[in-house]
């Protein structure tokens, strides 16, 4: 694929695979009614692939929109695995060039309440935690999370294989009585779209530190879904379409 610097598309010419890209995700925006007129989104970053286009995505769809919103990320940066100095301010540059307000929050990746122990859920908890408690202290009441058709296709099937139910992650999920709620607006996208577009764009992709990210269970399904799709192409689209989901109330 061609490569096409995401700085010239600010303000500047939208190539034709990142406006689709753009669309996809405007559509599971509009299907589950994920941004209204007037909100704050904060976009809970990392510094990977996915984050990166969510936001290019949710910063340059706002030329044509008839409504406005306001949007903010923080990257929650582990004091145990910190990202390299260089990529904070390529970081924020990429944010700010893009209208967002950025922040970065270095944290515990290994907080003493876990007592020694951690794994995927508890690292996600802690983070979930951090991020809660920010969008509290700033009135925030929309969390907008990188989460892509792969994922839930992932999630769909850990939890049906190794659960016992066919539960996932739902692409507009409230939290606390609706007073605040996560909002995955690449649900309909594959990982796979979202990689051609950081490599097209150029985007400042840093690979955020996991020991678990090439043994968990997710990795481990990857393949098997992958097999699945030589089978029949659409599996991830078809996993996706078995769930009922609602839109936000």
């Amino acid at each position: 694929m061609e490569s096409t610097g995401w700085q010239s598309m600010v303000g500047g010419p939208i190539p034709p695979p990142v406006m689709r890209f753009i669309k996809q995700t405007g559509k599971a925006i509009n299907t589950y009614s994920m941004i209204r007129e007037g909100e704050t989104i904060l976009l809970s970053a990392s510094g990977g692939k996915d984050s990166l286009a969510l936001a290019l995505a949710l910063s340059l769809r706002k030329r044509w929109l008839p409504i406005d919103y306001t949007l903010k990320a923080v990257l929650i940066n582990w004091i145990e695995h910190p990202i390299p100095v260089e990529y904070r301010a390529l970081l924020t540059e990429y944010f700010t060039t893009l209208g967002y307000d950025f922040t970065i929050l270095d944290e515990h990746q290994y907080p003493d309440s876990f007592k020694g122990e951690f794994n995927c859920y508890l690292c996600s908890r802690n983070r979930r935690r951090i991020l809660f408690e920010y969008c509290e202290k700033e009135g925030i009441e929309i969390i907008a999370m990188g989460h892509h058709l792969d994922d839930l296709v992932e999630t769909s099937l850990m939890n049906l294989c190794f659960r016992a139910n066919f539960s996932t992650m739902q692409p507009a999920q409230p939290f606390f009585g609706g007073k605040l709620t996560i909002v995955r607006p690449m649900i309909e996208v594959r990982e796979s779209t979202i990689r051609n577009i950081a490599q097209r764009c150029e985007l400042p992709v840093i690979k955020p530190v996991c020991p678990f990210d090439q043994t968990n269970v997710r990795s481990r399904l990857k393949p098997i879904i992958s097999e699945l799709s030589h089978i029949d192409k659409l599996t991830r689209e078809h996993i996706y379409h078995a769930h009922q989901f609602e839109g936000r109330v």
